[in-house]
């Protein structure tokens, strides 16, 4: 009996030490996940700042504009941050000449950062890599630690159904466009010589037939008055440009710009092909009439960029199509054009289809398995979501690089926008700000953001073209991994192809007698596939 009592004892004392130790590994488990930032610790603050009392330390891969900083520890607003958040960042900064290859490399390899910035993370990639958990799925996080982006998600739906993959996951946190911001997302404008129209005695056109009567009576008028007969009617650095601001006259491409090549059939409301369309054929018809009549830039396929701005700042056009005259031709010349409304086409439509999803970039900062402190992470980024970090991170620190004005509006201090060093202006807020060369995670807003696109002009430009934006903007689509790789193996002829004929068809290399040939060849080229695939992306974007 005293034998098997104390076998009895000497068990239950095992299971007491047992257990001790167990508790303690718990503990030692729950640290850890502390670090790992499954759980918030003592050290992370779910809001206000600091984000951590005792400092971190984060890596990054990020892409790195030429107009931009070579040390970003350098520049004054990731300083400030730095303070404010006690989270310092090792930026691995990448030229984005080399970029893809890098980030590439770093994929294919263990050795991943903490997360990607701006490193132009491809669409394909998000879902290859966030489906192998190479890349944290956010959806949950995001609505946990991004108070001011999931405001924005609540706030605009569109956003997030583009950001989610058709598996349910968000795997990119995106640069987004204020979608209040209208001469943002028009970006390049349909700009138009206010002077010439007076010495013509014209009014600002309204529809297709009176445009193309103001680049007639151009080309035939001396406006110039030397007699050279130098005026160009259209001129620009592209011929896409045009035909983009046309689509929406003609009754195509109606959701947007981000897709050039589908739409939603306005009788079924399914997926179409829109180059294919009798309204298309009718566009690159006008296109090839005041391209045959030399009414556009006679060179529009070959002219380099310097050159047409060098024709613009000459005075030589009469109408074209950019982000803004002024900034890009000088005050003298840019200030003689107004803002082109949308035109109405021989068949009343009358919608401007130049328009981009706010959705700008879906992978601006990607987060990776390697990152010990993702919820500090992303209550890092998600300042950059808010008033507030918008206009740091645009404008730098208020009283040091921008002052608000009597009317309200903020500015770049004076000693910034007329260095004493002659610098130029990128040069000088190159110490101050990170924003120069675009793909950003964050949110761009009219107020704090001094891009060409919010000079008065082009506002005013917008104004009169935001009657006519259309009522539904299309994002990029996700796709599956299986979809990937049919449309990948269909759309590298289909859209190459489309291509070619639209320029034959506008310079007249291919007569329209073909047509219905080219129609045909379209459909031969796996059209029902690629248009099923297309349909099932938009049903599940409407279903998200």
């Amino acid at each position: 009996m005293r034998k098997k009592l104390l076998i009895f004892v000497m068990i239950f004392v095992i299971g007491i030490m047992a257990a001790c130790s167990n508790s303690g590994n718990n503990d030692k488990e729950n640290d850890e996940m502390s670090a790992n930032g499954d759980i918030e610790d003592e050290n992370f603050h779910k809001e206000g700042f600091p984000i951590v009392d005792e400092p971190i330390k984060l890596e990054f891969m990020t892409g790195k504009a030429p107009t931009t900083a070579e040390d970003y520890n350098e520049v004054l607003i990731w300083q400030e941050y730095e303070d404010m958040t006690n989270i310092e960042i090792d930026w691995g900064l990448t030229p984005k000449e080399g970029l893809t290859e890098k980030r590439n490399l770093s994929l294919g390899s263990e050795n991943l950062p903490d997360a990607y910035h701006t490193a132009g993370m491809p669409v394909m990639d998000l879902l290859k890599y966030g489906e192998q958990g190479t890349f944290v799925e956010l959806s949950d996080l995001i609505e946990e630690y991004m108070p001011n982006l999931t405001e924005v998600l609540d706030e605009y739906p569109d956003i997030r159904k583009g950001i989610t993959f058709p598996d349910g996951g968000i795997y990119g946190i995106p640069t987004v466009y204020d979608p209040d911001f209208p001469s943002l997302l028009i970006g390049a404008k349909f700009w138009i010589r206010e002077d010439w129209l007076k010495e013509l005695d014209m009014d600002v056109p309204e529809t297709t037939d009176e445009y193309y009567e103001y680049l007639k009576a151009v080309k035939e008028t001396d406006l110039l008055g030397d007699g050279s007969g130098d005026e160009i009617p259209f001129g620009a650095t592209t011929i896409s440009q045009l035909r983009q601001v046309l689509t929406g006259a003609f009754g195509v491409q109606n959701m947007g710009r981000k897709h050039s090549y589908i739409d939603k059939d306005p009788e079924t409301g399914d997926v179409r092909f829109f180059p294919i369309d009798d309204g298309y054929k009718e566009m690159l018809e006008y296109l090839n009439k005041i391209f045959e009549e030399e009414l556009i830039q006679e060179n529009i396929y070959t002219i380099e960029k310097n050159q047409s701005i060098s024709n613009g700042s000459e005075g030589l056009y009469g109408s074209t199509i950019i982000t803004s005259t002024e900034s890009i031709y000088g005050e003298e010349e840019g200030s003689k054009f107004i803002g082109m409304p949308a035109l109405e086409g021989p068949h009343g439509d009358r919608e401007y289809t130049k328009v981009g999803s706010p959705i700008a970039h879906m992978g601006g900062f990607v987060i990776t398995k390697e990152n010990d402190h993702v919820p500090e992470t992303l209550r890092w980024l998600d300042y950059f979501y808010s008033e507030e970090g918008t206009t740091m991170f645009f404008m730098g620190i208020e009283g040091e690089t921008f002052e608000e004005k009597e009317d309200g509006i903020i500015d770049y201090m004076d000693d910034i926008k007329n260095s004493a060093d002659d610098s130029s202006l990128e040069q000088e807020l190159a110490k101050y700000v990170t924003y120069l060369g675009g793909g950003y995670p964050g949110i761009v807003m009219q107020d704090s953001f001094k891009g060409a696109e919010s000079l008065p002009s082009s506002i005013k430009a917008a104004e009169k073209i935001e009657p006519y934006i259309i009522d539904e903007i299309w994002p990029t689509f996700t796709y599956t991994t299986e979809e990937n790789k049919k449309l990948s193996s269909i759309q590298s002829d289909l859209h190459k192809y489309v291509d070619e004929m639209q320029d034959k068809f506008i310079t007249g290399a291919e007569p329209f007698s073909e047509w219905d040939s080219y129609v045909k060849k379209v459909e031969s080229m796996r059209l029902d596939e690629y248009l099923e695939i297309q349909q099932a992306a938009v049903d599940r974007y409407y279903e998200n």
